[in-house]
């Protein structure tokens, strides 16, 4: 049941690792750019400054 892969402490190999983060990344920046269009949009129905 010893899985000998070499890797992090998540258990991740360093290719699987890259391309989590890479995955990460992309979803972070997708998720980031609609939160400010969403705040843009709902500012210009109603300042709230």
């Amino acid at each position: 049941m010893a899985d000998d892969r070499k890797g992090s402490l998540s258990g991740l190999t360093e290719q699987e690792a890259r391309e989590f983060h890479g995955m990460f990344v992309t979803s972070f920046i997708a998720f980031t750019a609609i939160a400010i269009v969403a705040h843009i949009l709902v500012w210009n129905w109603r300042p709230w400054l």
